[in-house]
């Protein structure tokens, strides 16, 4: 006859290594549900994600407002990647249009005007940049508006990243605005959101202690603070150290973080809402 131990006496061993990985595995699964369940209950605010009866649909339901976020294609130093401003502004945009509650986000406007290719000019001067006539980058404002207006949208708003853009921006709003006197449909070029990018950010630091040698124009430590609070990918970690020298660089982008570029996110956001806000009242 076999006989058995107690099964008091019965131990199963498990090594505390794999215990571990079981425990964290199950965790991520948990997550990963839980991020699904959000995403299911969050409804996409990017045109491109929706199907053309979604679109019709949420305007229909009031959603009449779109945000155009317009970036540009430009050297940032050895420490950021050429398409810094599109992933920036796309980030923004979203989160505006979050707060709005009635918009959808555009596609990326990322051809605009760097400056003359031939000879180089400005950005151009740099490998990677891409430059468009004026004429061009206000032509597809244009026909981005129309295509709107077409479908039904009553507030379209020009979301500049990149500072080159407003004047072409405001020409556009202009023009159309004339056109469109009577049929209640309104370009916005929102200067709000560029001098909170810019001004508005430069004085959140300088609150907090910085110099404006640190802050800069370009590349520096705002671009690059709020660069890691939006799209952190698109910094380059390694090349921090000596960016404040390289050419193409008019700022110290060494003590930036992310915590400093998510407050200037903040008040992006904030300043922007509200400037859309009091523009789309009627």
């Amino acid at each position: 006859m076999v006989r058995f131990p107690p099964a008091a006496r019965l131990r199963v061993r498990v090594p505390a290594q794999a215990l571990a990985l079981a425990w964290s595995r199950l965790l991520l699964a948990l997550a990963t549900l839980a991020a699904c369940s959000v995403a299911a209950a969050a409804p996409s605010r990017s045109l491109e994600d929706l199907t053309s009866p979604e679109v019709a649909d949420a305007v229909r339901h009031g959603t009449t407002t779109i945000l155009v976020p317009i970036g540009g294609t430009e050297q940032n130093g050895p420490h950021m990647t050429l398409g810094k401003h599109n992933a920036r502004v796309l980030a923004l945009a979203g989160r505006i249009a979050g707060a709005l509650g009635n918009a959808l986000v555009a596609p990326v406007i990322a051809y605009v005007p760097e400056g003359r290719p031939d000879p180089p000019e400005k950005h151009m001067r740099f490998a990677g940049t891409i430059s468009v006539p004026e004429a061009a980058f206000e032509q597809v404002l244009e026909g981005a508006a129309r295509s709107f207006r077409a479908h039904g949208f009553r507030d379209i708003v020009f979301l500049g990243d990149h500072g080159d853009d407003l004047r072409g921006q405001a020409a556009v709003a202009a023009r159309l605005n004339a056109e469109w006197r009577r049929s209640g449909v309104r370009v916005h070029a929102l200067p709000e959101y560029y001098r909170a990018s810019t001004d508005g950010v430069a004085a959140l630091l300088r609150e907090r202690g910085y110099t404006e040698r640190e802050i800069g124009v370009h590349a520096g430590l705002a671009d690059t603070a709020l660069t890691l609070a939006l799209a952190p990918a698109d910094v380059r970690a390694d090349a921090l150290a000596n960016a404040h020298a390289a050419p193409g660089v008019r700022g110290d982008p060494r003590r930036a973080t992310a915590a400093l570029g998510e407050a200037g996110a903040e008040l992006i956001v904030s300043r922007s809402v509200a400037a859309i806000r009091a523009a789309t009242q009627r």
